[in-house]
């Protein structure tokens, strides 16, 4: 937030028929004479014997001609396969950039099943709720027992102490553990922006602002040990998400994410070990770290703020991805769980599309060309950037179509949450959204949750 096997097999049948029926009904050798004009004896024994002779060893070229033609068979198919996947590859690759939102990196493994689940509950893995207040309200813990939530995101207003945000966790998880949750095994996504500096939820670690990490004596003990600080106290309390660190590399001083301290420096490579220290110290304490905001908003000046307005960011292709994208490859590298996309619009990836809308960007960019397999999140979705794109029921959808796995309604009404949920699970029904898109979604969610502590 700113803020070909079975040809190989039928050919292998052919050349095997062939060579079987040669050997059993040969035909006769040219020349030789019929029954009515038989020889004397001992003639006719030598000449069939010569004929036998004949026989054999033709039908053994044969057999040695059908073996190498086989051979030959399966070497040529054998060598198909590969040419087939290098197709397909490229074939993604293509989808990727048309707009398909089903695009799945080559190293990705296969999801294991989901549990069974209705379209409401399939949709509700793919949204984060927000509510206003000290206490969660009835309608959300209804849906949470219903399995039809991945999870929420807390802000200043929901917390007035850690004990009373432990206490709400405690209701929430509660909430999860109904019976009649088919889910219930799986860990409430709880999530809070806990990024040090002015930007903090909760009292406490980390303290220092990704600036000023970035210019301390020593920056990599820093980003380490504000990670662990930030992981130690989200799980007190047992958040298990935290929506940190940004990797934005900022250009100016002053401009969008400096005026905060949000950016830990205007050289990428720095911002990219510094964010990597923080994500690996961070998860090592059980809490997902979030990378943001794909795919860099440090080139935002100070009144380019994507939660007020529309945004869009000309960025040649080569400084994009040297420069703004440089730091995910490390974050990636080192098992980042969840990716946040920005809002802004990037005409050197996609002209017309804010990038969390855009397949370009989520399934093209992110996913195929940097190989990220975790969890893609949206930036909160009443965003201002969004003015153009109608409803939040109209703005879930595209965001899923796009390839977004998790939805953040950050408005603090829960009431948005369930407009986004409705719309995913009408389209899902209607088929508007990718069925098998959609779930391989839901799997990556659930994955995500299964390895966290709750």
């Amino acid at each position: 937030m700113q803020d070909g096997v079975a040809a190989q097999g039928g050919r292998t049948a052919d050349v095997a028929y062939d060579v079987k029926g040669y050997m059993t009904t040969p035909a006769r050798p040219r020349g030789a004479k019929g029954a009515t004009d038989r020889a004397p004896v001992p003639v006719r024994r030598r000449r069939r014997l010569r004929t036998v002779l004949t026989v054999v060893i033709a039908a053994g070229a044969a057999l040695v001609a059908g073996v190498a033609g086989v051979d030959l068979i399966r070497s040529a198919w054998s060598s198909q396969p590969a040419a087939h996947h290098a197709a397909a590859g490229s074939g993604a690759a293509r989808s990727a950039l048309s707009g398909s939102a089903a695009v799945r990196p080559a190293n990705e493994k296969p999801a294991s099943a989901l549990p069974p689940l209705s379209p409401a509950q399939l949709a509700g893995q793919r949204v984060i709720y927000s509510y206003n207040g000290l206490t969660p309200p009835a309608s959300l813990l209804r849906w949470i027992r219903a399995g039809q939530a991945a999870g929420v995101i807390f802000f200043g207003g929901n917390i007035s102490s850690p004990a009373q945000l432990a206490g709400v966790v405690a209701e929430l998880d509660q909430a999860n553990a109904s019976p009649h949750n088919p889910l219930r095994h799986y860990p409430l996504l709880l999530m809070t922006d806990q990024e040090g500096g002015l930007v903090r939820r909760l009292p406490g670690a980390p303290d220092l602002s990704e600036k000023q990490i970035g210019e301390s004596a020593h920056p990599a003990a820093a980003a380490k040990t504000a990670g662990r600080g930030a992981g130690k106290n989200l799980a007190g309390i047992g958040l298990n998400v935290n929506l940190a660190p940004v990797l934005d590399v900022y250009r100016t001083p002053g401009d969008f994410d400096d005026q905060y301290g949000r950016s830990y420096s205007s050289n990428a490579h720095k911002v990219s070990y510094l964010g990597a220290d923080f994500i690996k110290a961070q998860q090592a304490t059980g809490v997902a770290a979030t990378a943001k905001h794909f795919p860099g908003l440090g080139a935002a000046t100070a009144a380019q703020n994507t939660d007020q307005q529309p945004v869009t960011l000309t960025v040649p292709l080569r400084v994009l991805r040297g420069t703004d994208e440089y730091p995910y490859k490390a974050a990636i590298r080192g098992g980042v769980k969840l990716v946040m996309v920005s809002w802004a619009v990037y005409p050197a990836l996609d002209p017309g599309l804010p990038a969390g809308l855009s397949a370009k960007v989520v399934g093209g960019e992110l996913r195929q060309r940097l190989g990220f397999t975790g969890v893609t999140i949206t930036d909160a979705l009443e965003a201002g950037a969004l003015q153009a794109y109608g409803t939040t029921r109209h703005r879930a959808t595209l965001a899923a179509a796009a390839g977004m796995d998790l939805i953040l309604c950050s408005a603090q009404r829960s009431g948005q949450g369930y407009q986004a949920r409705i719309a995913l699970t009408n389209d899902y029904r209607r088929g508007k959204l990718d069925q098998a898109a959609f779930r391989a979604a839901v799997q990556r969610v659930l994955a995500l949750r299964s390895s966290l502590h709750g």
